[in-house]
C-alpha cells in the first residue's frame, strides 16, 4: 500500500477543507473536524440549540421508581463491565431505579437492535445504549421514544434525534490530541504507524480517527499512516490483525494505535509475542487492568482513557434527571451525584471530562 505523509494530507486539506484531511485515514468518518491547537488550546465555540429527540406522551416519572435497561455494544468485556458497575452504583445510590445490563456478546448491530426492540415490547421506562452503528440503531431508538421511553446514550452515539441526551466520555479532539501526541513522543516525528479499530462505522472510533488525522496533519505532519484494519472488538481477531500488520510492514511499522479496549491489549500482546517491545510502540484506549502487564514491563508506555465506571454512573444520573424532568432542553449543566455538575456541549451532549493518560507511574493506582 502506498503511504501518504501527513504533510500531503494537510496540503489537500488546505484546498478542500478539514474534513478531507480526516477522511484520508481509512476508518475515519467524513464529518467536519475541529482539531485542537498544537499547544492544546481550543477555539471559541458558540452554544448550540438542543438537537436531541423527545419521547411521545411519557408518563409522569418524577420521583417514582423506574425500570432501566442498559444495552451496550456488547457484554462480557472489561470496558462494559466497568460501565455496568457505574450504572448499578448510581442506581443503588439513587434508590428509585431498577437497572440491569443486557445485550449481544459480539459487537453486532443487528443483534443490538433486536435486544432493544425486545425491551420496548416487554416494557421499560428508560433505555441506556452505546451504539454499534449510529444510523442503523436510530429507527429502533425512535420507536422507543414514540412509546414514551426515555433514551440516553453513552460511549457511542446515535443520530441526535434518536435519543434525548448523549454522555460523551471526552471530546473527540481531546482524545485525538492525547493519542497522537503520545505516539509522536514514542516513535518520532517521521515514524510510521497503523490503526486497529472496531469497524469503520462504529461512531466513536470513526470520529476519533477523523480527528486524529486532522490533528496530526497540523501538528505532526511528517508522521506516516500506513493502514487501518477492522477487528470487531474481538480479542482473537484484534491479535491476528495486529500480528498481520507487524508481519506485513516489518521494520517500517513503528507504532500501532488501538482504538478499542480490546484492540489495545491485543495489539500489545501481538507486539510482545513478536519480540518487538521497544521497537513497535502501542498507544491506545483501554482499561488499566487489561494494560497493567504491558505497562509494568515497559512494552507499553501510555494508555489513554477516561474512567468507564464514571461514564456509566453519569449516564444513569442523566437518565434519572430526564425522567424526573430536571434535565430539559436548553440546560447548560446537569447534576451527576458525586461527579458534580457536568457541562452540556454540542446541543444535547454531556461531557464527562478530559481524557486521562495512564503510565507506569500511575496505572497501579487504578482497579477497573
Amino acid at each position: 500500500m502506498k503511504k501518504m505523509t501527513l504533510g500531503a494530507i494537510l496540503g489537500l486539506a488546505l484546498m478542500s477543507g478539514s474534513a478531507l484531511a480526516a477522511s484520508a485515514w481509512t476508518g475515519g468518518d467524513d464529518l467536519p473536524t475541529s482539531p485542537l491547537a498544537c499547544d492544546g488550546t481550543a477555539g471559541a465555540s458558540g452554544a448550540m440549540p438542543y438537537d436531541g429527540g423527545s419521547p411521545t406522551n411519557p408518563p409522569d416519572r418524577k420521583g417514582k421508581k423506574i425500570t432501566v435497561v442498559d444495552i451496550p455494544k456488547l457484554i462480557g468485556i472489561g470496558y462494559f463491565n466497568a460501565t455496568t458497575k457505574g450504572i448499578l452504583d448510581a442506581a443503588a445510590e439513587l434508590g428509585n431505579v431498577d437497572a440491569k445490563t443486557d445485550g449481544p456478546t459480539k459487537a453486532n448491530i443487528d443483534e443490538q437492535i433486536t435486544f432493544i426492540d425486545n425491551y420496548i415490547t416487554s416494557g421499560v421506562d428508560g433505555i441506556l445504549f452505546a451504539a454499534n452503528d449510529p444510523v442503523a440503531i436510530a429507527p429502533v431508538l425512535k420507536k422507543a421514544l414514540e412509546k414514551g421511553i426515555n433514551v440516553v446514550g453513552y460511549d457511542a452515539n446515535a443520530t441526535p434525534d434518536a435519543r434525548q441526551w448523549f454522555v460523551n466520555q471526552a471530546q473527540f479532539n481531546g482524545i485525538a490530541k492525547a493519542m497522537v501526541d503520545n505516539m509522536a513522543a514514542e516513535i518520532g516525528e517521521e515514524g510510521s504507524f497503523a490503526i486497529v479499530t472496531s469497524t469503520f462505522t462504529t461512531p466513536n472510533q470513526a470520529r476519533w480517527i477523523a480527528e486524529m488525522g486532522a490533528y496530526a496533519a497540523a501538528c505532526h505532519p511528517k508522521m506516516k499512516w500506513l493502514e487501518t484494519v477492522e477487528a470487531q472488538e474481538d480479542n482473537n481477531l484484534s491479535f491476528n490483525q495486529a500480528t498481520t500488520l507487524i508481519n506485513k510492514y516489518g521494520d517500517e511499522l513503528k507504532g500501532i494505535f488501538g482504538m478499542t479496549s480490546v484492540a489495545t491489549p491485543a495489539s500489545a500482546e501481538a507486539v510482545t509475542q513478536a519480540n518487538k517491545c521497544g521497537t513497535i510502540a502501542v498507544v491506545g484506549l483501554a482499561t488499566p487492568n487489561a494494560m497493567k502487564p504491558y505497562v509494568e514491563k515497559g512494552c507499553v508506555k501510555s494508555v489513554v482513557l477516561w474512567n468507564p465506571v464514571d461514564l456509566g454512573y453519569a449516564a444513569m444520573h442523566v437518565l434519572r434527571a430526564v425522567a424526573d424532568g430536571t434535565l430539559v432542553p436548553g440546560a447548560t449543566s446537569v447534576k451527576a451525584g458525586k461527579l458534580g455538575d457536568l457541562q452540556i456541549i454540542n446541543g444535547s451532549e454531556i461531557l464527562l471530562g478530559a481524557p486521562y493518560v495512564f503510565t507506569k507511574d500511575n496505572i497501579g493506582q487504578f482497579d477497573f
